[in-house]
């Protein structure tokens, strides 16, 4: 059977809905192998073309771009292989099914909630995307970094007509949205590398030391961005993926895996997208801010446009332009579907169709704000510091339920609708640490470890006194 038809397989049982709320037999397990490509596809995407060169109007240095990178994203394998991919590999479950051992159903109503509005931000941003490229042939002007607003007409017929149309097919079901990706990833990937590669030559770089000095020293940010340093780089993209890894959403892929090693696949995505694409990315946008029109922006005190649409095409021409509309296309058709099977969940009466249209339209009015691709540094880091703690949960009670003597799965155990003992530590570490990032100006992904661990100790101390007064905790542990 051939690799593709192995990755195919392995997403069409994810999405569908298989051993929903079962673990997964050992005749349906899966080779690394299958978990390979579609790791490398899916991190290399939409979110790529504005990630890299966000990172440039930080004002970021070669070394603290390139290694920090290098160092953040080995911290993210790290953490899919040794807490995701073992927890499930042990429980062959899903995420939504684990947790609503642990906090009860009512309580998951509210995950699915937040997962898929947050979904739905994100995909708004892929349409973002692939409008700037979509609106190039009509001489569209494109959102400045500074943008919030939509700024034409013609961003917004061009924004309407773009989500509908990816509503339209994500609401076909995962198995065609998953098949197109699977195609097209290997031509957006070819697109990453020769934007990279054409980038470089018309930058004239001829030697490791004259890519190097692209970013040297680093400078100053451009205006309404804030200056990166090492550890914002390596915090950032360490937690770019948080709600997957520490998070645990990843657990419904890893559920599939014949052994814990499959979460070094990780690998493939992290160093192919969120290494070479991401900068790949910024050197196209190294090009353009030296035209005089990006310099003269400069010299005013703005910030010259990231559109991915037009820098990809200045870079590789109308093959730019079709990658960018895959990119973010392949981005944002998957994004809605979960977001549909989210919503579904809180409406199980629905179907899968209406709730993938519901968050479809969620998805395209968020695309006409540019301030969610704009600002898409800031908005992952809050979708991975929101949802991570909620990760903490699961891997402080598998690692550590003997330890502290508390009932694995108590919802379950219990009966419980609403464990008290998630929502308070996830209400105490998020508070505490957003209160501490606004008011005192800290960085959101400096704290995201401290919420992370927060969350957990605290879901094991409130468990403890929860569990040992509780009635149903007595008569289980007398049935033992």
């Amino acid at each position: 059977m051939s690799q593709g038809r192995h990755e195919e397989e392995l997403i069409e049982e994810i999405a569908g809905g298989e051993f929903e709320r079962e673990p997964v037999p050992a005749s349906r397990l899966k080779s690394w192998k299958s978990f390979l490509g579609m790791y490398a596809g899916e991190h290399a995407a939409g979110t790529e073309f504005v990630i890299g060169p966000l990172f440039l109007t930080t004002g970021v240095s070669a070394f603290d771009l390139i290694i920090g990178l290098l160092l953040g994203n080995l911290m993210a394998v790290l953490s899919w292989r040794f807490l995701t991919a073992e927890i499930a590999v042990k429980r062959r479950l899903t995420l939504y099914y684990h947790l609503e051992k642990i906090c009860g159903k009512k309580l998951v109503i509210g995950y699915n909630l937040a997962n898929g509005v947050l979904f739905c931000f994100l995909a708004g941003a892929m349409i973002t995307v692939s409008a700037t490229a979509v609106g190039i042939p009509f001489d569209m002007e494109m959102p400045k970094l500074t943008d919030t607003m939509p700024n034409g007409i013609t961003w917004v017929i061009v924004v309407l007509v773009i989500g509908a149309v990816i509503s339209l097919i994500a609401s076909k079901g995962y198995e065609t949205v998953s098949k197109a990706a699977n195609w097209m990833s290997p031509v957006i990937v070819l697109a990453f590398l020769a934007c990279g590669i054409v980038a470089l030559q018309q930058l004239g770089v001829g030697s490791f030391s004259e890519f190097w000095n692209i970013w040297g020293e680093g400078g100053d940010p451009f205006p309404g961005q804030i200056k990166y340093t090492f550890w914002h780089v390596f915090f950032w993209s360490w937690f770019a993926n948080a709600a997957m890894h520490i998070g645990m959403s990843d657990l419904s892929v890893f559920r599939f895996a014949e052994k814990p090693s499959s979460g070094w696949t990780t690998a493939a995505g992290m160093y192919v997208g969120h290494y070479m694409a991401w900068i790949a990315a910024a050197l196209i946008y190294a090009v353009y801010i030296r035209t005089p029109e990006a310099q003269a922006l400069l010299s005013q005190g703005e910030a010259p446009t990231v559109a991915p649409g037009p820098l990809a095409y200045n870079t590789i021409g109308f093959f730019g332009i079709i990658a960018v509309v895959l990119a973010g296309w392949t981005t944002a058709n998957p994004t809605i579907y979960r977001a549909g099977l989210a919503f579904q969940a809180i409406i199980p009466k629905a179907s899968t169709f209406w709730v993938t249209i519901l968050a479809g339209s969620i998805a395209t009015l968020a695309g006409l704000f540019p301030a969610f691709a704009m600002k898409l540094l800031d908005f992952v880091a809050l979708y991975g510091f929101i949802l991570a703690p909620v990760g903490a949960v699961i891997v402080f009670e598998h690692f550590f339920h003997r330890q502290v003597g508390i009932v694995q799965d108590y919802a379950e155990i219990a009966n419980l609708k609403f464990n008290k003992s998630v929502l308070l530590a996830w209400a105490i570490s998020f508070g505490l640490f957003y209160f501490i990032s606004i008011q005192f100006d800290v960085f959101l992904s400096f704290v995201t470890l401290p919420a992370w661990l927060l969350c957990g100790i605290l879901f094991l101390v409130f468990s403890m006194a929860m569990q040992k007064s509780s009635f149903r905790y007595k008569a289980f542990q007398n049935k033992v």
